[in-house]
C-alpha cells in the first residue's frame, strides 16, 4: 500500500484527521507543537467566553453570599427578630378577637415561654446564681442529718391530718387507702434483699406519684390542665381518619375495628418520629429523669429508661440506654423491665383513646406510672452492687438517623407496620383462645350442672377482693376483677376494650341491672379500673420483653430470665397502686345535679345516663298507688301532672315499682 502524506498548507482546505497528526508531529515536534497551541488557546477563548459572562453576572450573588457569610449572627438575630414580632402580632391579634378559642394557643406560648427564660437564665447567669446560693447549699448540708427528719416528720403529720379530714367525707376513700398499703406490704415481703431497701427511692418515688395524683384528679386547675391536654391529643388523633379514609373508605373506618383504631398507631408512630428527629423528646426525657434521679438517687440509665416509657414501649425505652446495658447491675435491669411492664406506649395509648377511654386518665396513669416503678423496682430488687452510672456525665441519648423530617415520618410510619401486625395477631389469637377456653369451661360445668361456668366467671370471683381493695364498689368488684384478669392473662387491649363497652352502655343509660346481671360499672369503678389495666404486665409480655433486652445483650441472657418474672409482678403492683391512689383522690365531676332543669331542657326521645341517673331519683322519690301517688323532695315542689308525665316519659324507657301504678 502506497504511503500518504499531507502538508501543514495542504491540512487547511481539507479534512482534519489527528491521528495523521500525532504522526506528524513525530516528524516536526516543534511546529506542530506551536500550532497546537495557537490552536488550543483559540478554541478555549471561544469556549470560555460565555462561562466568564456568567461568572461576572453570578459575582453580586457571590459578594452577597460572602456577606452573609460574615455577618450570620447579626442577620440571624434579625430574622429572628422579624418572626417573633410576626408572631406577637398574631398572637395579639388571635387572643383579642377570642380570647377562649385562643386559650390552647396562649398555654402552648407560655410554655415555650417559660421555658425559653429558663435555658437563657441557666445560660448566662446559671453559675453566678450557683455561687450566690452556695452559702445556703453549705449550711443546709451542714444541717441536714436532723433536718430532714424534721420535714419528714412535719410532712407525715400534714398528709395524716389531711387524709383523716378527706375520707371522713367519703369512707369508700379509706378502702382505696387499705388496699395501697397492703400491696406495699406485699411487695417488701417479696423484697430480694429487706436490709439494703434504699427507702429514700421508695418514699420520694410514692411522694412523686401521690402529688401527681393530687395535682391531676383533685385539683381543679390539674384536672382541667389534662382535661384540656386529652381533648387536644383526641382532636390530634382524629387527623388519623383523613388517611384511612382515602386508603379504606368511610364505611370500614366506621364499622371495623382493625380500620378504626389500628391507623392511629400508625399515624403516633410517625408523629413520635419526628418528635425524636427534632430533638424535643430527647429533651424531655433528660429533664423528667433529671428530676428523678436528683431526688430518688437512682442511676441515670435506670431513670432514663422509666421515663421513657411513659412516651415509648417496653422493647423501645432500653434502646435509649443500649450502650449502657452491658454493665448495668442486676437491680437496674430489673427497674428497666418493671418500667416497662408498669406502663403502656405512646402509640397504643392513642388506640385506647379511640376506644372511648377517658384520655385525661390514660395520660395520668402513664405519668404517674415513672416515679411509682421505680420506687417498687428499689423495693422489690435492692441495688447491692456499684453501679457505674450514679453521674449524669458520660450517659447521652443517641439521635436518630433520619437525614430530614419526610425520612422520620416514613421510618415512623414503618416501624409501626410491626407493631399493628403485633397487635392484631394478639388480637385474633387471644379473643379466638379465649372463645375456645369458654366454651371448654361451660363443657366441663355442664357436666356437673354448673351453668355459665367462663373464664371471665372464674376471675371475677378469683379476683373479686382484689378489685374491692383497689376502691370499686361490692357491686362494681366482679366485672373489675374481670378485666383485671383479662388483661393479666390476656392483654390490657381486651380488657379496654370490654371496659369501652361498659362505659358505652352506661354513657346510653342501659338499666344498670338486668336481672342479676350488672350491665355497666359506676364512674369511680371506672376511673379505677382504667387506672389499673394501664400497663403492659400480662404473661404474653414476658416474652417481648425478654426478646428485646436479650437482642440488646445477648451475653446476659440467662440474668434477663432470672430477673423477668420478679419484675413483671412489680410492674402489675405498679399499676395497681396507681388505681388505689385514683380511688382515694376521686371526686365526682359532671354528674347532674338538678333533675327538673334536665328534665325541662332536655328531648327524652332516647336514653342517657344522666336521663338514668334521673329517672331513678324520680322512682325513688315516688310514693303510693294507683290514683293516690304522691312525690318527695325536689319532685313534690312542681305540679303533679307535669311529674307524673316525667314519671311515665322514664316508665317508658326503665321497669320499676313505680311504673305498676297507672
Amino acid at each position: 500500500m502506497g504511503e500518504v502524506r499531507m502538508s501543514l498548507e495542504e491540512r487547511g482546505s481539507g479534512y482534519e484527521n489527528p491521528a495523521l497528526e500525532l504522526t506528524e508531529s513525530e516528524g516536526n515536534p516543534e511546529t506542530t507543537e506551536n500550532h497546537l497551541s495557537a490552536a488550543v488557546q483559540e478554541e478555549k477563548h471561544t469556549q470560555h467566553t460565555p462561562f466568564q459572562k456568567l461568572k461576572k453576572a453570578a459575582q453580586p450573588i457571590s459578594k452577597a453570599r460572602e456577606f452573609c457569610k460574615a455577618h450570620v449572627k447579626i442577620l440571624r438575630k434579625i430574622f429572628f427578630g422579624l418572626l417573633a414580632a410576626a408572631y406577637l402580632a398574631y398572637f395579639i391579634a388571635a387572643c383579642w378577637l377570642d380570647f377562649q378559642r385562643a386559650l390552647a394557643l396562649v398555654v402552648l406560648t407560655c410554655l415555650g415561654v417559660l421555658l425559653g427564660l429558663y435555658s437563657l437564665v441557666k445560660k448566662w447567669r446559671g453559675a453566678a446564681m450557683a455561687r450566690m446560693l452556695s452559702p445556703v447549699g453549705k449550711c443546709f448540708r451542714g444541717s441536714w442529718s436532723w433536718l430532714k427528719w424534721v420535714l419528714c416528720v412535719i410532712i407525715l403529720i400534714g398528709l395524716v391530718t389531711w387524709l383523716v379530714l378527706d375520707i371522713s367525707q367519703r369512707r369508700e376513700q379509706l378502702v382505696s387507702l387499705g388496699g395501697f398499703c397492703t400491696l406495699i406490704l406485699v411487695l417488701f415481703a417479696g423484697s430480694k434483699h429487706h436490709r439494703v431497701v434504699s427507702w429514700r427511692a421508695v418514699f420520694w418515688g410514692l411522694g412523686l406519684e401521690f402529688l401527681l395524683g393530687l395535682f391531676i384528679i383533685r385539683t381543679e386547675p390539674g384536672f382541667q390542665a389534662f382535661q384540656w391536654l386529652g381533648e387536644q391529643i383526641q382532636t390530634f388523633l382524629n387527623y388519623t381518619t383523613a388517611g384511612s379514609r382515602f386508603v379504606f373508605g368511610d364505611q370500614l373506618i366506621q364499622n371495623v375495628f382493625a380500620f378504626q383504631a389500628l391507623p392511629i398507631v400508625i399515624f403516633f408512630s410517625s408523629v413520635m418520629s419526628v418528635l425524636y428527629y427534632l430533638g424535643v423528646m430527647q429533651w424531655v426525657i433528660l429533664k423528667l429523669s433529671w428530676i428523678l434521679q436528683f431526688t430518688m438517687g437512682t442511676a441515670a440509665t435506670e431513670s432514663l429508661s422509666v421515663v421513657g416509657n411513659i412516651f415509648v414501649g417496653m422493647t423501645e425505652a432500653p434502646l435509649l440506654i443500649r450502650p449502657y446495658l452491658m454493665d448495668m447491675t442486676k437491680s437496674e435491669v430489673h427497674a428497666v423491665m418493671t418500667g416497662g411492664f408498669a406502663t403502656i406506649a405512646g402509640s397504643v395509648l392513642g388506640a385506647y383513646i379511640s376506644f372511648g377511654i377517658d384520655a385525661s386518665s390514660l395520660i395520668a396513669a402513664s405519668v404517674m406510672a415513672a416515679p411509682c416503678a421505680l420506687a417498687m423496682a428499689k423495693l422489690v430488687y435492692p441495688e447491692v452492687e456499684e453501679s457505674k452510672f450514679r453521674s449524669r456525665e458520660g450517659v447521652k441519648i443517641a439521635c436518630g438517623a433520619e437525614q430530614n423530617i419526610l425520612e422520620a415520618i416514613g421510618n415512623g410510619a414503618s416501624v409501626s407496620i410491626g407493631l399493628v401486625a403485633n397487635i392484631t395477631a394478639n388480637l385474633i389469637a387471644f379473643l379466638a383462645m379465649l372463645e375456645f377456653i369458654n366454651a371448654t369451661l361451660a363443657w366441663l360445668g355442664n357436666m356437673v350442672n354448673v351453668e355459665g361456668l367462663s373464664f371471665q366467671l372464674i376471675c371475677s370471683y378469683v379476683l373479686m377482693p382484689l378489685a374491692f381493695l383497689l376502691g370499686a364498689s361490692w357491686d362494681d368488684a366482679r366485672l373489675v376483677a374481670e378485666m383485671l384478669g383479662i388483661k393479666f392473662f390476656l392483654n390490657e387491649f381486651v380488657a379496654y376494650q370490654q371496659l369501652s363497652t361498659y362505659k358505652q352502655q352506661r354513657l346510653d343509660g342501659w338499666p344498670e341491672w338486668n336481672g342479676s346481671q350488672k350491665q355497666w360499672i359506676s364512674v369511680r369503678a371506672e376511673t379505677i379500673t382504667t387506672f389499673a389495666l394501664c400497663g403492659f404486665a400480662n404473661l404474653s409480655s414476658i416474652g417481648i420483653m425478654l426478646g428485646g433486652l436479650s437482642s440488646l445483650a445477648p451475653q446476659r441472657k440467662s440474668e434477663f430470665s432470672s430477673i423477668v418474672l420478679r419484675a413483671l409482678f412489680t410492674g402489675a403492683c405498679v399499676s395497681l397502686m396507681n388505681a388505689c391512689i385514683a380511688g382515694i383522690l376521686y371526686v365526682p365531676r359532671g354528674e347532674v345535679t338538678d333533675c327538673l332543669s334536665f328534665f325541662n331542657t332536655t328531648d327524652l326521645s332516647s336514653t342517657s345516663y344522666p336521663m338514668y341517673v334521673c329517672c331513678t331519683d324520680l322512682f325513688g322519690s315516688t310514693t303510693g298507688t294507683n290514683a293516690s301517688l304522691s312525690f318527695t323532695d325536689v319532685w313534690g315542689n312542681q305540679d303533679v301532672n307535669i311529674t307524673r308525665m316525667y314519671l311515665g316519659q322514664c316508665c317508658h324507657y326503665y321497669n320499676a315499682t313505680a311504673c305498676a301504678a297507672p
